[in-house]
């Protein structure tokens, strides 16, 4: 079932809407003017790193280790990623190389 032009409009302006809405109410809820709330900045400190566990957890929910490949491309590109962060701090250099690890044991090697 397609939309009609009128709905096609209201859904466009809808998602303007919501877009425009989580840009700018950060700024107009807390002001250069006024210092930032305490769990405002709080969240700031802790929310990466939930957020990068629950990734984490989320990419290996399916992986058997009871199986072959028995979890080895994973494991292979967990520990790249590992060792590329702690010897670079590069964040976007321990994702390709772990990518590219991942990538190269599923398609070449299992």
């Amino acid at each position: 079932m397609t939309m009609t032009f009128p709905q096609a409009v209201i859904t466009i302006a809808l998602v303007m809407l919501g877009t425009l809405l989580t840009r700018f109410l950060p700024f107009l809820l807390f002001p250069a003017s006024r210092p930032t709330p305490a769990y405002v900045r709080y969240l700031g400190q802790v929310l990466p790193y939930a957020v990068t566990g629950l990734l984490v957890v989320y990419c290996l929910r399916s992986v058997s280790v009871l199986r072959a490949p028995f979890g080895l491309p994973e494991l292979a590109a967990l520990a790249v990623i590992a060792a590329a962060h702690l010897w670079k701090k590069n964040t976007l250099l321990s994702l390709l190389a772990g990518t590219a690890t991942y990538m190269i044991m599923v398609q070449v090697v299992f």
